[in-house]
């Protein structure tokens, strides 16, 4: 089943926070939902919109099969939005400034990233493809965030990792 960006599954966290924190939490949602788009359409006005949203300088981090470099290589433009296609399927806002998205496809094709944004620009990507993730807080008293679905699971052994953010 194909889902488009408007589909994916969006988790609120309902924290009691500021109205100019849930603010920015959507504005970054925007701005991520952006980038999805953009690749998924890959027109020449589409890398316009990329170059806005994505700093000039983006730090990236990258676990998996080294041939399964997708997004990196859509960002800079080395392959096109035809060699692979990112779908979310999940996206949560963590501490305001980073949004963790996750998707599948087929087998060996699932794959988490996680964003991080200043000021509405994109600064930082955190790329895992067939790799399990588990994302705990640095502050002790909250533990456990998110975790990745684990429909993956099923589908054979998977790395599984674990982030302090």
């Amino acid at each position: 089943m194909k889902i488009t960006p408007n589909e994916i599954e969006e988790e609120n966290v309902t924290d009691a926070s500021p109205s100019s924190e849930l603010e920015q939490e959507n504005h970054n949602r925007k701005v991520v939902k952006i980038v999805y788009k953009a690749l998924l359409r890959g027109s020449g006005g589409e890398k316009e919109k990329l170059a806005k949203v994505v700093g000039k300088e983006l730090e990236w981090r990258y676990h998996g099969p080294p041939h399964c470099q997708h997004m990196m290589k859509m960002l800079t433009g080395e392959s096109t939005h035809k060699s692979f296609k990112f779908r979310p399927r999940r996206m949560r806002s963590v501490n305001g400034d980073r949004l963790i998205v996750e998707g599948w496809e087929d087998v060996g094709e699932y794959w988490v990233h996680v964003w991080r944004l200043k000021d509405g620009i994109i600064t930082q990507l955190r790329e895992y493809f067939n790799t399990l993730l588990t994302v705990v807080s640095e502050d002790a008293n909250k533990g456990r965030i998110w975790r990745s679905t684990p429909w993956a699971r099923v589908q054979g052994s998977l790395p599984d990792l674990v982030l302090s953010i």
